[in-house]
């Protein structure tokens, strides 16, 4: 009787071509933080107007999360290393716009691209690393350095933007890009393989179509629902969003070709997955954003030490990722997400007990606590929807993961912003009545608002007001931590429970067809 073959090992090519698979999603994510210390140099530059400057931060992650979906499908019919080709040369081409933009228009214009590339490079970048790593321990092993690239980008954009900002323009921030992706087209087809669906069938427009009104719409209501308070017109925006989102499903039911195979809902550990991820970037994004600003206005270190003190958290997720997927080896991924769970669960715990005049430790330690929480389920997830998808359609899969990130995040930052805002406005109220109606106004808006307007008070008023609005604002915080450890535990609970019987996916056939192989299940690129 024959041994049952075990799963191709990866090669070194394999593990240097991961490098170049991590390093564009790197890029991706720090372009999402990167204008925070630029703003001010661009606006001076090209002068744009306050409804301007929000778009010229938020339309490339509109655009990013608008199109995860539409980009992974894209891959599986045209190749995933072309896709990724083509977003490289789009990045870098958007980014050179980006950086000589001369009005703010322009800018907009090259953000908004820059977006539709960093949506090509996600689902490309995973999906190629559940077609190079056949062996479900180097996989994991995999996915985890990708989840500390993702993660870890987003903590780095703002240090790089401030030290680049200390000798160069503005658009500098964005030139980094380019000899970036210049390497990841040379080294890309000398070290990543191609895959494409053997028979992918017709390219369903009209799904993508609403997919994009889908998303679009929800991640932009709540977004300045979340900035300005509740509105009716915004309202109607994220409400408009969930409309076609029923009309996409829908399509989904009855299209030959779906973007997204519904089937695979159905797989406990894939749709499992999708909840941990909304769950868990709920609570983690939505109060990460008060961590980084108590640092900076209570605190009160500068923005670029601020974000240096953020780079625990990202450190965190690097180590945490790696011990879930040694630990996967021997223990179901629904318990091991868990426990990780339970672990942001009590760095929130310690955020509750933060105070306007505590420690810089405790902000940093409830952060650090929390990010590697989150750093232990993550990578877990995406392993378990990739797996569930069959070769063919691991673009599509791939794109899942991030698309229910940045709703979450979206949704916390909305959620969590509200209840912390209330909280701050009530509180600090007292504090501004003696204030010109419009400082007063400014001043119980925001955190942000009263050290601007304190900024123009002689000390005996503006000490007085810093300190209630410093309080004000903890309290808010420690209220949402609140709320944020709550909602984190149930996912914990929820996670173990229907994951159960969930086992760690096994080596199974991760290959599609070679690109310019004849489409049989038996072809296997070299």
């Amino acid at each position: 009787m024959s041994e049952p073959s075990s799963p191709q090992r990866a090669s070194r090519k394999d593990w240097i071509g991961l490098a170049v698979l991590v390093i564009p999603v790197l890029l991706m994510s720090m372009d999402m933080t990167v204008l925070y210390f630029a703003l001010p140099f661009l606006s001076a530059s090209l002068e744009p107007s306050a409804t301007q400057q929000l778009w010229i931060v938020d339309i490339y992650a509109f655009m990013l999360a608008g199109l995860l979906i539409t980009m992974g499908t894209l891959g599986d019919h045209i190749g995933r290393r072309l896709l990724l080709m083509l977003g490289a040369v789009v990045f870098g081409a958007s980014s050179l716009a980006a950086a000589y933009a001369g009005s703010a228009e322009l800018l907009i214009a090259a953000r908004a691209v820059l977006g539709i590339a960093g949506a090509v490079l996600a689902p490309s970048t995973l999906a190629l690393i559940r077609n190079m790593f056949h062996d479900p321990t180097e996989r994991r092993t995999a996915i985890a350095i990708w989840t500390a690239g993702l993660s870890g980008g987003a903590a780095l954009g703002p240090i790089v933007s401030g030290l680049l900002l200390e000798k160069f323009w503005w658009g500098s921030v964005f030139l980094i890009n380019i000899p970036v992706m210049a390497v990841i087209l040379v080294l890309g087809p000398l070290l990543l393989p191609e895959y494409r669906a053997p028979r992918p069938g017709r390219f369903d427009l009209l799904g993508a179509a609403l997919s994009l009104g889908t998303v679009l719409p929800v991640i932009y209501g709540i977004k300045e629902l979340a900035d300005d308070g509740f509105a009716w017109k915004y309202a109607a925006i994220t409400a408009a969003g969930g409309v076609i989102g029923v009309l996409f499903f829908l399509r989904q039911r009855s299209a030959a070709n779906p973007l997204i195979d519904l089937s695979l809902f159905r797989d406990r550990g894939f749709s499992a997955s999708i909840g941990v991820n909304l769950v868990a970037l709920f609570a983690m994004v939505g109060f990460l954003l008060f961590s980084t600003q108590w640092i900076q206005l209570v605190y009160g270190l500068t923005p670029l030490k601020a974000g240096l003190w953020t780079l625990p958290a990202p450190l965190a997720v690097a180590v945490t990722t790696s011990v879930a997927a040694v630990l996967a080896k021997s223990i179901r991924p629904g318990y091991i997400i868990g426990v990780g769970m339970v672990i942001a669960t009590a760095g929130f715990a310690v955020m509750t007990q933060l105070r306007a005049d505590s420690s810089l430790a405790v902000a940093v330690i409830g952060a650090t606590i929390i990010s590697g929480g989150v750093g232990m389920a993550i990578p877990l997830t995406a392993d378990l929807i990739v797996s569930a998808a069959p070769p063919e359609r691991v673009g599509a899969a791939s794109a899942l993961p991030e698309t229910s990130n940045q709703l979450g995040g979206a949704l916390g930052v909305a959620l969590l912003g509200s209840i912390g805002s209330a909280i701050y406005t009530r509180d600090v109220s007292d504090a501004t009545s003696g204030l010109p109606h419009e400082a007063a106004e400014a001043a119980e808006g925001s955190l942000g608002g009263a050290a601007e307007v304190a900024k123009h008070l002689p000390d005996r008023a503006s000490e007085p007001l810093l300190q209630v609005a410093g309080e004000a604002f903890t309290r808010g915080m420690n209220i949402s931590a609140v709320v944020a450890g709550a909602v984190m535990l149930v996912g914990a609970a929820g996670a173990a429970w229907l994951m159960r019987h969930v086992a760690t996916p096994d080596a199974a056939p991760a290959t599609a067809a070679p690109a310019k192989a004849e489409p049989t299940p038996a072809s296997s690129p070299e």
